[in-house]
Order: C-alpha cells, then sequence, then structure tokens
C-alpha cells in the first residue's frame, strides 16, 4: 500500500514563490480547488515560417535602369529577378519549398549519383539517397540547409559548410555571392577544401528563367551545345551523342515545343570564355545566362507546370555532369586548403 496521506496530496499555486508545488495536509479551512493548465495554442498559431528560410531583398538602380531579386536562405537559392520590372527569374508562391529544386546551388556535385554509390580506389561511399523514385542522390548535400547570410542593398554573401558525413568524408566551406548590375545579377561562387585530404568537388546551380509574361509559345530557346548526354530509365548517362533534330538549340526552338531533361557540352564560348544560353520573345526581349570557363556543362529542364506558368525552362550551369564521382568527368579535386571559385550571371535587354 502506498502512504496513508498520499490520496490528500494535490497540486496548488504557491502565490508567494509564483510555481506550482505539491503540500501534504489541510488546505486550513479552504477547499482544494483544482488548476488547470492555459490551453496551448497550435505552433503555427504562435509563428509562422517559410520553408525556404529568411527572405534577402535586393534592388538597384543604375543607368536609370531598376533590378531587383529575392535571394531565399535555404539552398541559396535565387527565387525572383526582376530588371525594369520584366521577370527574368520567376518566382513561386509563399509558404512552399522550392519547387523543382528552383534557383538553389548544387554542391558538391550537381545531378545526379547513380544509386548514391560511388568508388574511388578501392574506397566505395553511399550517400543518402535523396531521390527515392530513381533510387539516385540528387542535387548534392546543401539543397535544404540554411545558409548564414550577410547582405547589402545590391548584393548577398551566403556561406555554409559541407560537413563530412555519410559518403562524403570531407569538409568544404562555400560561399555564393549574389551582386545585382545594371542589366541583371552575377553569381560568384567560392569553394575551399579545410579538411586534411584532397576531395572531390562538382558544382551546379538550378535558375529558371521567362521573359515576363510572354507565354511559351512565343519565347525562342537558344542554346549552343553540340553534344548531349543519352540516359537510362533513372535519368543516369550511359554515353553521349551528337545533338539530334529534337534536341538540337542551336538555331533556337519554341519553348512549348521542347520536352527536355538534357544535358549538354560542347558549349561555344565568346573572346570573353563564356558560354551563353538566350529566352527571346516574339517582341525581341532577350534573356540570357551565361556562364564562365570553369562551368562546361549545362542541364537544360522543361517543368510543367511551374508555379503559375504553363511551362518554364530551368537552365542550369554545371561544371561537370551527371553521375561524375562515378565517372571522373570533370571532377575537380580540391588540396587542403585550396580554394576554387567559378561564375555566372544573367542579364536581360528589352530589345
Amino acid at each position: 500500500m502506498g502512504h496513508p496521506h498520499a490520496a490528500a496530496l494535490v497540486a496548488q499555486v504557491d502565490r508567494r514563490r509564483g510555481r506550482a508545488c505539491r503540500r501534504p495536509g489541510s488546505w486550513r479551512g479552504r477547499e482544494p480547488r483544482t488548476v488547470y493548465p492555459a490551453p496551448l495554442r497550435r505552433y503555427d498559431e504562435i509563428v509562422s515560417f517559410d520553408p525556404t528560410g529568411r527572405q534577402v531583398f535586393l534592388r538597384a538602380s543604375h543607368d536609370g535602369r531598376v533590378v531587383s531579386a529575392q535571394i531565399s536562405q535555404v539552398g541559396a537559392s535565387l527565387r525572383h529577378l526582376t530588371v525594369d520590372g520584366v521577370d527574368v527569374v520567376p518566382s513561386f508562391p509563399a509558404g512552399i519549398p522550392a519547387p523543382g529544386a528552383s534557383g538553389i546551388v548544387l554542391v558538391p556535385w550537381p545531378n545526379r549519383v547513380r544509386g548514391g554509390t560511388w568508388t574511388v580506389g578501392d574506397t566505395t561511399y553511399q550517400l543518402a539517397i535523396t531521390e527515392p523514385a530513381l533510387d539516385n542522390a540528387s542535387h548534392g548535400l546543401l539543397r535544404f540547409t540554411a545558409y548564414d547570410v550577410a547582405d547589402g542593398p545590391e548584393s548577398v554573401t551566403l556561406r555554409a559548410d559541407v560537413f563530412p558525413q555519410t559518403g562524403y568524408p570531407f569538409h568544404l566551406q562555400t560561399s555564393v555571392t549574389y551582386a545585382l548590375v545594371a542589366d541583371g545579377i552575377v553569381v560568384t561562387h567560392a569553394i575551399r577544401n579545410v579538411g586534411t585530404s584532397p576531395a572531390p568537388v562538382a558544382l551546379g546551380t538550378h535558375p529558371y528563367l521567362a521573359v515576363g509574361d510572354a507565354p511559351a509559345s512565343e519565347i525562342t530557346v537558344t542554346s549552343s551545345g553540340t553534344t548531349y548526354f543519352v540516359v537510362d530509365d533513372k535519368l543516369v548517362p550511359t554515353g553521349s551523342a551528337a545533338v539530334t533534330p529534337e534536341n538540337d538549340l542551336r538555331a533556337g526552338q519554341v519553348l512549348a515545343d521542347l520536352v527536355l531533361d538534357t544535358a549538354y557540352t560542347g558549349l561555344s564560348r565568346d573572346a570573353s570564355g563564356r558560354a551563353s544560353h538566350t529566352l527571346r520573345d516574339t517582341a525581341g526581349r532577350t534573356v540570357t545566362l551565361w556562364q564562365d570557363e570553369s562551368f562546361d556543362y549545362v542541364q537544360l529542364y522543361t517543368a510543367r507546370p511551374y508555379a503559375d506558368r504553363d511551362v518554364s525552362i530551368a537552365v542550369e550551369p554545371m561544371t561537370a555532369p551527371a553521375n561524375a564521382f562515378n565517372t571522373g568527368e570533370a571532377v575537380r579535386w580540391l588540396a587542403p586548403d585550396e580554394d576554387w571559385q567559378a561564375q555566372w550571371g544573367i542579364t536581360y535587354a528589352a530589345s
């Protein structure tokens, strides 16, 4: 049996100390009363948040032109870009994760690793499977990471570490800087190996493009790739081939007619070493994504639908193709304390 006075133990509020306690014995002539806690409020009634984290808004005016951008903290995503009020990177609604990897940074690999497994020498590593439908590790290790943010009115730098983890036992410091310019934005990536052994690294990014409110039937997509990657049912490359009439974009094709999830290489470059991809509408307005010599590849992906659009296209600069950790193609091995930078950008011209 329990203590003979156990039934008399009741909870009361100690008003002198402002705390709840249990006290045996009498209530000094007062009837005991039950003290009920305040009803709990639902968490979303107390605080609301966006799954893409803090939002950074940039605005600049140069030579009479106004450029604005929205950057999301999670994934260091380029969420929205306008030039003179024209949507260049289309936005998506608040309160949802970035659809279709919108604008995120892909590091330490872009695209896919088959089965999440990769081998170097006699060592095989197993990454987490982040694309269960196709059994792949997809889009690197920082897709859902909240970056540290240091922003100003016309630029922002976001920083995040890739820490040693299952399938990737290396330590990288990474940053991405978004800087507004008169006709768009310049994006600079920096990666440093802060570990004690060489680290394999590849990089990509995933922006969607638009030409204002022009429908896909009035937009022509042009890209200079001469070679595309043939993929299997897991969307992992099995080889490469010359572009076909269906996916050759050198002379331009109408966006509404395209069905792409295709990586290209063999890109033409200008005198500055930049390769460019353009969207042009029937009014002559042009959006161009350029990539420097660090990016030898580009993935073009048509999303149906995308936010409030019937179709949108992601133009994804990549320093290496899908499954590069297994093939070794264009993977960069950073020595301890070695730094690497890569750059790309988006511009808009009214005619």
